[in-house]
C-alpha cells in the first residue's frame, strides 16, 4: 500500500471539486458488534429447518409468513438499537465536517449507526433500507412510518404478543407493515433506495473507498464500474480479499488497503486534516 500516492490523490480528489464517496458493508458495522448478515449467525430456524438470509430475507416469505419474518427482524433489530458506533463511524463524520459537500456516504447498512454518530441525512444513501423505518407490505401508500414504538427487545426466537402484531400494522389500510429494507428478491429503485440518484453519485466521483463490502449485491458492483469507467480512484479496505480484489489490482488508480475499517479510517481522517481546516473547504 502506498500511503504517499493515496495521500497525492486525495489532495488532487479534493481540488477537482468532485464527490469522494464511501461506499460501506456490513465490516464496518460487525467492529460494533452486530453479526454481517450472511455470517454464521444470520441463519433462521423454523420448526425443524434452518432458513438462510436469502431465503427468510425475502418478499416471497413475508407473504407465505410474515410473522416469522417478522421474528427475525425484531431479533436483529434489537441488536442494532443496542449496538454503538464505532471509531469507523466517527472517523466517517469527521471526514464529512472536512469534505461538506463533496462527502457522499453510500451504506448498504441498515442499522442507524451512521445516524448515531452523526452523519447527516443529506449526503447519507441507505441503498438497502433503514431499519429506522417500516412500510406497508401492500404497497398502499409509499408513506414510511418510523419503527413502532412499544416493542419490546427481542432474543432469538421470541414470539411476538399480540399487541405488538397490533403496532405491525398498516396505519392506513390495516395489513402488515414490512421493515423498509431491500429483499433478496427484490430490486433496486429510486423512489426507496435512490438508486439513480447514486449512480449520478457514481459518476461525478473523483475517490472511492470501498469499507467493509465484498460486492455481493448489484449496486456496490455498479458503482465500482461506472467510478472506474471515468477514471475515478479507488480505495479497497477489507480484511479479506473479495469480488473486487482483482479488479482492483489490475487498476492503476486502485488500491488495495488489508486492515481493520475503523483504524484505515482514522488515518485517512488524519491526511485529509492536513490539507483542509474545517469549514474552510
Amino acid at each position: 500500500m502506498d500511503w504517499g500516492r493515496l495521500e497525492n490523490d486525495i489532495k488532487v480528489a479534493i481540488a477537482s471539486k468532485q464527490k469522494i464517496s464511501f461506499l460501506v458493508g456490513a465490516g464496518l458495522s460487525a467492529e460494533s458488534g452486530i453479526p454481517t448478515f450472511r455470517g454464521k449467525d444470520g441463519f433462521w430456524k423454523v420448526g425443524s429447518k434452518n432458513y438462510q438470509p436469502e431465503e427468510i430475507g425475502t418478499y416471497r416469505m413475508f407473504c407465505l409468513n410474515s410473522e416469522e419474518v417478522w421474528k427475525w427482524f425484531l431479533f436483529r433489530k434489537t441488536i442494532c438499537k443496542n449496538a454503538q458506533p464505532n471509531e469507523g463511524h466517527l472517523a466517517l463524520v469527521e471526514i464529512e465536517g472536512l469534505l461538506n459537500d463533496q462527502f457522499a456516504l453510500i451504506t448498504q447498512n441498515v442499522d442507524g449507526l451512521h445516524k448515531k454518530a452523526g452523519n447527516s441525512l443529506e449526503r447519507t444513501y441507505y441503498v438497502h433500507g433503514d431499519l429506522d423505518f417500516v412500510r406497508c407490505g401492500d404497497e398502499c401508500t409509499s408513506n414510511l412510518y418510523p419503527f413502532p414504538q412499544g416493542i419490546s427487545d427481542k432474543k432469538r426466537g421470541d414470539r411476538i404478543t399480540e399487541q405488538e402484531q397490533k403496532l405491525l400494522k398498516c396505519p392506513n389500510c390495516g395489513e402488515d407493515l414490512r421493515p423498509h429494507v431491500l429483499w433478496f428478491d427484490e430490486t433496486y429503485n429510486e423512489k426507496y433506495y435512490k438508486f439513480q440518484t447514486v449512480r449520478d453519485i457514481a459518476d461525478n466521483t473523483a475517490l472511492l473507498f470501498i469499507i467493509g463490502t465484498s460486492g455481493a449485491t448489484y449496486l456496490p458492483t455498479e458503482f465500482v464500474d461506472r467510478v472506474s469507467f471515468f477514471n475515478g480512484g479507488i480505495v479497497d479496505i477489507n480484511l479479506d480479499d473479495n469480488n473486487f480484489t482483482e479488479f482492483i489490482k489490475s487498476y492503476d488508480k486502485g488500491y488495495l488497503v488489508r486492515d481493520s475499517s475503523s483504524q484505515v479510517l482514522l488515518k485517512i481522517v488524519e491526511l485529509m486534516k492536513k490539507m483542509i481546516t474545517p469549514g474552510k473547504k
